[in-house]
């Protein structure tokens, strides 16, 4: 009669070895797929290759090698969600897995997870592996609005990749995000140097110009702009109008805005302005057609209602110029220094 503890150890003994078996039996089948899988990857059957290194994987979850060989076979079919998710378990298995490390940076900044990117590829510089690392840096701190961190690679990122135009562009946004538009005019120009084609880096630099009322230069810039294709849209030729009228060329860019208002008939801000250029121009009657049009629409704009009796005074109906003027300035005492201010614009 066998011992009741013999009996025991039998048992486990058994199922010892059943595990033991099915474990070499599952790791002789992901070497098979894994196997399969490399062969198909060297003939360029990605997809094929990409479902046999899952299938490997399902049989090892923990091999460092299948998962490394998964995650690439995902990235290769762009599929990034699922790459992250295997290189993110990659990196448990193996920390400094240098490969691991570079694809979570590029996969993060894919996803323009940023935080993440930033991390990875901070990693990644510390290691010295990888490429382009501190043009993810860069950029991931513009798009998480950190401007001192992003100048602290950007410049770097510059050296390593001279003819990334994008660089330079985006120190010029950074510069124009912290309301520093001169300083960033030299950079937008060397992106512009560096790839011609980006219609809206030259729309944007046409702004910049105008913002810091150099409007020859950014009327220059517009019409290259549009020549490279940017949408000729309102805001475009309002802002083109402006830049005319703001050089002297009051005439072309009355004609602009003139167009401009059967398009937006409503849109006060540009009433306003076709009052002034009007106002200017010296045609006196349109300009306070104009301001009353504002007027029809907000009774309460005082502004327009006093601009109304600047022009009657200045076509010499002086009397009801003034009492236009004096009943603005009783429903807006501050318009009594409005006459210097419009001055100080001309």
């Amino acid at each position: 009669m066998n011992h009741p503890d013999m009996r025991v150890f039998y048992i486990f003994i058994i199922c010892l070895l059943s595990v033991l078996n099915a474990g070499a039996q599952s790791a002789d089948s992901s070497r098979y797929y894994f196997r399969r899988a490399m062969d198909e990857k060297a003939n360029r059957l990605y997809l094929v290759s990409y479902n046999d290194f899952q299938r490997a994987l399902s049989y090892d979850t923990l091999n460092a090698g299948v998962l490394r060989e998964t995650g690439l076979a995902a990235v290769a079919l762009r599929k990034y969600e699922i790459a992250d998710t295997i290189f993110e378990k990659l990196v448990q298995v193996r920390k400094n897995d240098t490969t691991g490390i570079n694809q979570l940076a590029i996969l993060n900044f894919w996803l323009q997870r940023w935080d993440k990117a930033i991390s990875y590829a901070s990693i990644a510089l510390l290691m010295h592996t990888g490429k382009n690392n501190y043009y993810i840096l860069g950029k991931s701190y513009y798009e998480l609005e950190d401007y001192g961190h992003a100048f602290g690679y950007l410049p770097a990122a510059a050296t390593e990749d001279p003819k990334n135009a994008e660089i330079p562009y985006l120190i010029a946004r950074s510069y124009v995000d912290m309301n520093n538009y001169r300083t960033a005019i030299p950079y937008f120009q060397r992106a512009i140097a560096l790839d011609s084609s980006k219609a809206e880096w030259i729309y944007e630099c046409a702004l910049v110009y105008a913002t810091i009322f150099e409007d020859v230069t950014a009327i220059h810039y517009y019409d290259i702009a549009a020549a490279k294709g940017y949408k000729k849209d309102n805001d475009f030729y309002e802002n083109l109008a402006d830049s005319y009228i703001a050089t002297g060329q009051a005439a072309k860019g009355l004609k602009i805005l003139q167009d401009l208002v059967v398009k937006k008939p409503a849109d006060l801000d540009l009433l306003n302005s076709l009052g002034f250029t009007s106002y200017k121009m010296k045609k006196y009657d349109e300009a306070i057609d104009y301001w009353n049009k504002i007027l029809s629409f907000d009774d309460k704009n005082f502004r327009a209602l006093y601009m109304i009796g600047m022009a009657y005074q200045k076509k010499g109906d002086i009397q009801k110029g003034k009492e236009i003027c004096d009943k603005a300035i009783a429903q807006d005492p501050s318009l009594k220094n409005y006459r210097q201010e419009i001055k100080l614009e001309q």
